[in-house]
């Protein structure tokens, strides 16, 4: 018999006593060693029956050929035991004995597991079961533990959902039963929970569904290699406490061990990370984002790199606090002076370009520089995790925070942080922490082009000691920023990520790179990411209420949005109000919004007092251009939001920019309809509104930054395409559900 503690297989019936003492339902059966005992062990179960061989190597027992179903009876069941050892025994399949069982009636099949993310930790999937799990991989996950509410929301995430619900005269299975089994494996003090760091993977498939409730006819779980001194199965459970089966408590040596000053427990991920400041309290990074002093290493006094870059753009940027070269001879390079050492620099920011075998000795000599930053590459990304961990190990000697490595760094333009060329742009109000620092300087650039403005940018890189979570925290409690943006692509310590997204309470949206299989080969080329299923993050955002995107463009289209409707109490709703000229734009809307999630709900049935040539509807075409008058979308607007019995909370405006230059000969006009929009939203204090300017391209140069930055100074977003506004107004959606359930 499979000893618990041994890693590998544990033996069905040993996992099926562990999930019924947590009321999970299981067959009646019993075991025996011997193909010869079958029969008298089968004697007090009703037919039909199932036998079932186990063994260390039987993962997927009917693969093997080691179960039988529908025996009518005991001796059928000590005949077909005989011929599953025969066809084992010829493959070579140790067999360790046989579990007998009633055969559970016929129902829905369903799915329901747990996996050990490396990142995330535990994670719970549900979904169709038996052969259903493989052809259609139909299944929702979620992070442990789970609520009744997430529970429910994966089973109807399903797109077999309605096979539980009855077909063609068919019962509806027990769904509040299936829910149970759910919580039972996956909620708080479930059997995941408490299994601990005791499984790799954890299976009941399948869970046959009836009308009379939910029961586990198979089980599976599989324990890591080599155990974790605290990876044991819980207890107490009946089968567990005789003969090989018995649950151990640590043992005689463990508890001398520790108690003698031994080994220590084991630490969280975020300690064994030390992502921790001084005295083992939150990290205070208010030095990272302004910094009284900046050393660079690595610049060359003979050959322009990338030392020598950043010592120009800080320069270019005005950086008003000290700034020095590390350099062991040279006095001074490209005006910047020069120390021979990090030790004893003054300042509480390096940056290390170096090569990255010579960077652990650099950090070693940051004594008393509370962060350094490795730009330089080579590390975790290339597949050199040792030099990764001596650049760690450097750190900590130190005492220092280590950014990176393989990062940009950071960009605070109040604090005087760059590492963008050129002058930064105005403070504002946006953050960004991601792991690519290319990326972060384009939405930074871009974003500015389009009239945002940000308070703190931080590149992680690899996250090998700060990481994102840890970031995200600091950022929570900012008084200067008031929404936040991810890009990610692995966080390191998923877990620590997860619990401070639930906990911050101001919008943040995520890009996260590698979500495709090919994507993932990228990021782990790029930053050596680790996230092995890609709907983990589907799960997470939907568990954290945090708005997942899929470009760079979105990314900075909804960060726009929430950044200037932050302070709008807007109704929790998918509604949305699309207003504009062509009726194949609408149309064409109409599918972008779907597409979105989002809901054009009718407009009201009242006499609206529409314009002549409108045609009424939602979207709603109403004749703007060149000749039409600039108030009219705010006077049509107003007049649905009055008569709407719920007003809308979003109104999508959108205007083809190019009709008021082919039949027109001004800029005027467009202007003017700009300048309306914006009184439109001054007087709607309960709505969004977005403005879409379609064709903006085809406007004389100059034009369209006039155009936003008349909507901007009224807290309108603007956008070049629908699709890109309803991307940002469902983010802001997402949001808007979350704060609704904190209610």
């Amino acid at each position: 018999m499979t000893h618990p503690e041994r890693p590998g297989v544990v033996a069905e019936h040993v996992v099926k006593d562990l999930v019924s003492g947590f009321g999970i339902a299981v067959p009646r059966g019993a075991t025996t060693p011997a193909a010869e005992d079958v029969a008298a062990t089968a004697s007090g179960l009703t037919p039909p029956l199932v036998v079932k061989a186990y063994g260390p190597g039987l993962v997927h027992k009917s693969d093997a050929g080691a179960v039988r179903l529908g025996l009518g009876s005991p001796v059928e069941a000590a005949r077909a035991a005989a011929d599953i050892r025969t066809a084992l025994v010829a493959s070579g399949v140790a067999i360790e004995g046989y579990l007998v069982e009633e055969q559970a009636p016929p129902g829905v099949e369903v799915i329901v597991g747990a996996v050990r993310d490396p990142s995330f930790g535990p994670v719970i999937l549900a979904g169709l079961g038996g052969v259903w799990t493989e052809v259609l991989r139909d299944t929702a996950l979620r992070l442990c533990p789970i609520t009744e509410d997430d529970a429910r929301d994966m089973l109807a995430e399903l797109r077999g959902a309605a096979l539980l619900d009855g077909l063609r005269g068919s019962p509806a299975a027990d769904r509040d039963a299936l829910v149970k089994v759910l919580l039972a494996v996956g909620g708080p003090g479930g059997v995941v929970e408490s299994l601990g760091d005791g499984f790799t993977e954890f299976e009941l498939n399948p869970v046959i569904c009836t009308p009379e409730g939910a029961v586990a006819v198979d089980a599976r779980l599989l324990r890591p290699s080599p155990p974790t001194a605290d990876a044991r199965l819980p207890r107490p459970f009946s089968a567990w406490q005789a003969g090989d089966t018995r649950l151990p408590g640590p043992s005689p040596a463990e508890t001398a061990e520790t108690a003698e000053g031994g080994r220590p427990p084991r630490p969280s991920p975020a300690e064994r990370a030390g992502r921790r400041g001084p005295g083992n309290g939150p990290q205070d990074f208010t030095r990272l984002f302004a910094p009284r002093g900046v050393a660079v290493v690595g610049a060359s006094a003979k050959r322009p790199n990338f030392g020598n870059m950043f010592l120009a753009f800080y320069r270019a940027a005005g950086y008003s606090g000290r700034l020095v070269a590390v350099h062991p001879t040279a006095g001074e390079i490209d005006g910047v002076p020069c120390v021979p050492s990090l030790a004893g620099a003054g300042v509480d920011y390096a940056l290390v370009a170096v090569p990255a075998e010579r960077c652990p000795d650099v950090v070693r000599e940051a004594r008393g520089v509370p962060f350094v930053q490795v730009m330089s590459g080579g590390f975790r990304e290339t597949g050199a995790a040792d030099l990764e961990e001596d650049l760690v190990a450097a750190a900590r000697e130190a005492g220092v925070r280590l950014l990176g490595p393989n990062c940009m760094g950071v960009y605070a333009p109040a604090g005087g942080q760059t590492f963008i060329g050129g002058r930064p742009g105005p403070p504002g109000r946006i953050a960004l922490i991601s792991q690519s620092g290319g990326l972060a300087g384009e939405v930074v650039r871009v974003g500015e082009r389009r009239g945002l403005a940000f308070s703190k940018v931080a590149t992680v890189g690899n996250s090998a000691d700060v990481g994102p979570a840890e970031l995200l925290r600091h950022l929570a409690d900012d008084d200067g920023t008031s929404v936040i943006g991810l890009y990610l692509e692995d966080p390191r310590d998923g877990r620590a990520l997860f619990e401070a997204l639930r906990a911050v309470t101001k919008p943040v949206v995520a890009l996260v790179g590698g979500r495709s299989a090919q994507g993932h080969r990228a990021a782990v080329s790029h930053t050596g990411a680790m996230v092995g299923d890609a709907r983990i993050w589907t799960a997470l955002a939907r568990q954290t209420g945090l708005p997942l995107v899929t470009a760079q463009d979105d990314l900075i289209g909804a960060l726009d949005l929430l950044d200037l409707h932050a302070g709008r109490d807007v109704p929790a709703s998918a509604d949305v109000l699309v207003v504009g000229p062509s009726g194949g734009a609408g149309v064409l809307a109409a599918d972008a919004l779907d597409r979105a999630g989002l809901r054009l709900a009718p407009l009201p049935g009242v006499d609206l007092g529409l314009p002549v040539g409108a045609v009424p509807g939602n979207p709603l075409e109403i004749p703007v251009g060149p000749r039409g008058r600039p108030d009219l979308v705010g006077r049509v607007v107003t007049a649905i939001q009055r008569a709407a019995r719920r007003p809308y909370p979003d109104v999508l405006t959108h205007v083809n920019v190019q009709s008021f230059f082919t039949f027109g000969d001004s800029a005027d006009p467009l202007l003017a309809y700009a300048h309306a929009v914006g009184e439109l939203q001054r007087g709607l204090t309960g709505t969004r509104v977005a403005l879409v300017l379609r064709n903006a391209e085809y406007a004389p140069p100059g034009v369209e930054d006039e155009l936003r930055a008349i909507a901007r100074s009224a807290g309108v977003p603007t956008y070049r395409s629908i699709e890109a506004a309803a991307t940002a107004v469902a983010a802001a959606k997402v949001r808007d559900q979350r704060r609704e359930r904190e209610v």
